[in-house]
């Protein structure tokens, strides 16, 4: 296992050396957005709406932005980067043709993109708990569930760039499942403000779950059905990533 963490630590540090050269515009494009978000809503709506379900309007949307933040960091890193390493600069023909896998490079790959998560989750942390949104040193432990959310996130980008045969397709992805889960996970109001079917439909996909770790971790309200809710996307995690793995190897290696 040691040997499988090396093979697939080759990968990651291979992708962070190059990230680290343009480190400066992808925080920013990364940073800026979501901020814009935080602080566009929550004092322009969150002065008409007061709290929701405990939280402040800016508490209770500070989570869903980091939830959110998380998921586009690895989803786009997933989507058009790999698929650029993987089609257009055949990074990837040069990986394989080195003493790794198909499942080295898909983990190693997977591993980066948890990690751009973490980054980016982390970023938009320091700002809400300098404004006092995340006051609570339970907000620390947003970090490793950004992590995961990376993971989750990053297997399903990926499982969907292994069928991609062009930039064109992630519009599909983006369009039919992204945005929806943006929309109706919680992020910007409670679920239970939805239709009964819509709410047992979307409780079923990962952001959802991911919101609801990280609300209460980021308000000091620990609780045993957090486990419950993280166990999801390190189940989406598990399952698409071997399916990535089963699909990349159909397609490069055959």
């Amino acid at each position: 296992m040691a040997e499988a963490f090396s093979r697939w630590g080759a990968v990651w540090r291979r992708n962070a050396l190059v990230w680290r050269k343009s480190a400066r515009t992808a925080l920013l494009g990364g940073f800026a957005e979501p901020l814009f978000y935080l602080f566009a809503l929550g004092y322009g709506l969150g002065s008409f709406i007061g709290q929701l379900d405990g939280f402040s309007y800016l508490g209770f949307l500070a989570a869903g932005i980091i939830s959110t933040s998380a998921m586009n960091a690895a989803t786009f890193e997933g989507l058009y980067l790999a698929y650029t390493r993987m089609e257009v600069l055949r990074t990837w023909d040069g990986m394989l043709a080195a003493p790794l896998d198909i499942s080295d490079v898909v983990m190693g790959e997977i591993l980066w993109m948890g990690t751009k998560s973490f980054i980016s989750a982390g970023l938009i942390l320091v700002v809400t708990a300098a404004f006092g949104f995340t006051a609570h040193w339970t907000a620390l432990g947003v970090l490793p569930v950004a992590f995961i959310a990376g993971l989750c996130f990053g297997s399903l980008a990926l499982l969907v760039t292994s069928f991609a045969r062009s930039y064109d397709f992630f519009v599909y992805y983006i369009t039919l499942a992204v945005t929806p889960m943006v929309l109706l996970s919680g992020v910007f109001f409670p679920l239970a403000s939805l239709p009964e079917p819509l709410r047992l439909g979307m409780a079923c996909l990962p952001l959802y779950h991911v919101v609801e770790v990280v609300r209460p971790l980021a308000a000091g309200r620990l609780g045993v059905d957090l486990l419950w809710h993280l166990a999801v996307p390190s189940a989406y995690a598990a399952v698409t990533a071997m399916m990535a793995i089963w699909r990349f190897r159909r397609r490069l290696l055959q």
